[in-house]
């Protein structure tokens, strides 16, 4: 996660003075090395090392895929159907992927997972190279290295005090405290660093772009609610529910299907409506859907869950296609990649920072109720006195009701600003 968040505004940056071809191709050589390479490792510090290096080229992926349909099609019709399905095949992968994943595993063994990414990638890699024909000419060449290290720098410090706060639950730690100030001044001197240079990583004029920034606000508050749907729901369903593992799972299954449906939904509705309102209508679904998981309790019927989150994946899939092409179309083509990825590394940073937000809730709700040990909630309570479990169970659901609460202040927040801030019409086409 630390490698791909911190390259991905980088690769961004590239498309846009290289050209998307050349980088996105050089993107997802590294990713197939890095692939291979943590199918043959023998030793766990190998394997941190080659995920990291094939964090580095994933990073390359989704931006540069998403600016490429941005370039191909200029009108935004045509450019929120691809889209829609570039969403659609993420959320089918969200399905097959894990158990493709888990069949290897059981059946051949884990190193299988890294190798099945390597004939794909080629065979990814061949049709770029034959099939795709660049229509933006490169920008000039110049390389801000100085400016990429010190983001780096900043970002990885800001993250890696993000996970280790929330897993943790140290904040107070001299090491976590160091690093969150040093993320500060790093960024500080970052931006003091762009305004000077000639051919800044992440110019600062995109964030006086008014619809740039209010859809970056509005990936940054999407990301935090998937992560406390994909983090707290299977606890809820374990603990409070007495599920076991595989059904905790099943129960986040409604989110990738409904998430395709409403992502190819949303892509046939552009030019029926504008970007604003299928923006406003799936907050809409959002915010219907977290008030259901907020109004949960230990007697509701299952049959509400699935229902709650298969209109959180459908709310989702209508917003996040939009999203992408309303950066698209709110940049001209010199700048695209650049945006793409500065929204593709919030959307990761997010993630991250509602884990540690929620996990800080989350923890410090569990201990006040004075819960040290939380397989009490999990199944793992035998011999365990009914009162003890009882109070487990209770302190758990009291801790994802204010999670839930705080998503559902999420979405409305999202329906908000949308309706304030995101200006009545979008532009259509190229700019």
């Amino acid at each position: 996660m630390l490698a791909t968040a911190v390259s991905t505004p980088i690769y961004g940056k590239l498309a846009d003075l290289f050209g998307r071809k050349k980088v996105l191709l050089i993107g997802a050589t590294i990713f197939l090395v890095g692939s291979a390479l943590c199918g043959v490792v023998t030793s766990m510090e190998q394997l941190i090392f080659f995920r990291a290096l094939q964090g580095i080229g994933a990073g390359a992926v989704m931006p540069i895929t998403m600016t490429i349909i941005g370039d191909l099609y200029s009108e935004a019709k045509d450019r929120a159907k691809a889209q829609g399905w570039m969403s659609a095949v993420w959320g089918v992968s969200g399905v097959i992927g894990p158990l493709v994943g888990g069949f290897l595993v059981d059946s051949l063994s884990w190193r299988y997972i890294f190798f099945l990414n390597v004939p794909f990638g080629i065979i990814a890699c061949l049709m770029i190279a034959i099939y795709y024909k660049e229509s933006i000419k490169p920008a000039k060449h110049h390389i801000d290295y100085l400016g990429a290290t010190v983001f780096s720098l900043s970002t990885i410090a800001l993250l890696y005090a993000l996970l280790t706060g929330s897993s943790k639950q140290n904040w107070g730690d001299i090491t976590i405290i160091g690093l969150l100030i040093f993320a500060v001044v790093s960024f500080i001197i970052f931006l003091f660093i762009e305004k000077k240079s000639p051919e800044p990583l992440i110019p600062l004029t995109l964030f006086s772009n008014r619809t740039l920034s209010t859809i970056n606000i509005l990936t940054l508050i999407a990301g935090a609610m998937i992560i406390s749907i994909t983090m707290y729901l299977p606890i809820w369903s374990q603990g409070v529910l007495g599920k076991n593992a595989t059904e905790a799972g099943l129960i986040l299954m409604p989110i990738p299907v409904m998430w395709t449906f409403g992502a190819i939904f949303s892509g046939n509705l552009v030019g029926k409506l504008k970007t604003k309102q299928i923006i406003l209508l799936g907050a809409s679904i959002l915010s219907v859907a977290t008030f259901l998981l907020f109004t949960l309790s230990t007697h509701s019927p299952s049959f509400l869950i699935y229902v709650a989150v298969g209109l959180f994946g459908l709310g989702m899939g209508l917003v996040t296609p939009i999203y992408m092409v309303t950066i698209q179309a709110a940049v001209p083509a010199h700048t695209r990649g650049t945006a793409v990825g500065l929204n593709t590394f919030i959307n990761t940073f997010s993630q991250t920072l509602g884990a540690a937000i929620f996990g800080t809730i989350f923890n410090t709700m569990i201990h006040a109720r004075g819960i040290k040990n939380l397989d009490l909630v999990s199944g793992g309570h035998g011999g365990t006195t009914t009162n003890v479990v009882t109070e487990s169970q209770s302190a758990l659901a009291s801790s994802v009701h204010v999670i839930y609460m705080s998503t559902f202040v999420l979405a409305v927040c999202t329906l908000i600003i949308a309706w304030l801030l995101l200006k009545p019409a979008t532009q259509t086409s190229e700019q």
